[in-house]
């Protein structure tokens, strides 16, 4: 059963970098208030006796965030072959965390979902190839790769034609020129050059021409950290949108962020070590049977 337990937060409608405060958001179901880690509702040991494909999937997702704590790139843990009831099992181990992302295809649908664990840094994958087939994994790090694939590949989409902008456009080609000064000077490793369009005085013309020769791109994720943000990649290199919500639905933050990924998605290097110490122990009591 290649599922995930429960629908996609995030619809395919995109939000691009101009949206006001007093927008309607109705497409968008935000959940209130602060996310922090909740322990997941165990199994009893004796739940996952017999079970050997779960336990042993765990096993190896320990020993990836283990690898990651040290600085490697592990393999993804494939889940094919797992019994429904140790899908099911894995999943009540592994929880659901705060960040929900999605890579869309031209027909809107998803080629790839991931869901975070409760485990920061450890994503639940699922990927649809073109005959269909969908890939059914575990992998560890900061952020999972199908995401910054996908990125990179909507970067090198064509550029828009460069064209005089439309009457009623007054700041956003002077912000154009900064993103695109700072992509050029941008490099991996850097931190992440970032616009407050929130802060800046923009007509409705000036959004629609940012819309317009930024693009956006098939990436979607929607954190639920310290507050509610959308992040969206655009057909531009390194350039993505962020837009942080009250707990009114309300946008409090419109920003561009030029940079391999907004921070917001990625899982910090503690974030992993204190994942690996929490698995382990999860681990141990689930072994127990």
């Amino acid at each position: 059963m290649n599922t995930l337990p429960r629908p996609f937060p995030i619809p395919v409608v995109a939000a691009g970098p101009g949206s006001h405060e007093d927008e309607a958001l109705d497409y968008l179901e935000m959940p209130q208030g602060m996310a922090v880690y909740q322990a997941p509702s165990l199994p009893e040991p004796e739940q996952l006796s017999g079970h050997d494909g779960a336990l042993a999937a765990l096993r190896q997702t320990l020993a990836a965030v283990q690898a990651c704590v040290r600085g490697d790139t592990p393999a993804p843990v494939a889940l094919a072959g797992l019994t429904t009831t140790e899908l099911a099992l894995l999943h009540q181990v592994l929880g659901e965390g705060e960040v929900s992302a999605q890579v869309l295809a031209d027909d809107g649908l998803p080629l790839v979902q991931v869901q975070e664990s409760v485990f920061a840094g450890v994503w639940r994958v699922l990927e649809r190839s073109a005959d269909g087939h969908v890939a059914d994994t575990i992998e560890c790090g900061a952020v999972p790769q199908a995401l910054l694939r996908a990125a990179r590949e909507d970067g090198a989409s064509p550029a828009v034609a460069a064209a005089a902008p439309p009457p009623g456009v007054m700041n956003a080609p002077a912000i154009l020129t900064e993103l695109a000064e700072q992509r050029h000077q941008w490099r991996p490793g850097q931190p992440a050059h970032v616009v407050n369009l929130t802060l800046l005085p923009l007509s409705p013309e000036d959004i629609a021409w940012l819309d317009h020769v930024l693009g956006t791109g098939r990436v979607v994720v929607l954190s639920r950290g310290y507050g509610n943000c959308r992040v969206t990649d655009t057909c531009v290199p390194d350039t993505w949108r962020v837009v942080y919500y009250n707990s009114q639905d309300k946008v409090i933050l419109n920003s561009v962020e030029v940079c391999a990924v907004p921070e917001v998605v990625c899982a910090a290097a503690e974030d992993l070590a204190d994942s690996a110490e929490r698995l382990d122990e999860v681990l141990q009591w689930v072994a127990r049977g």
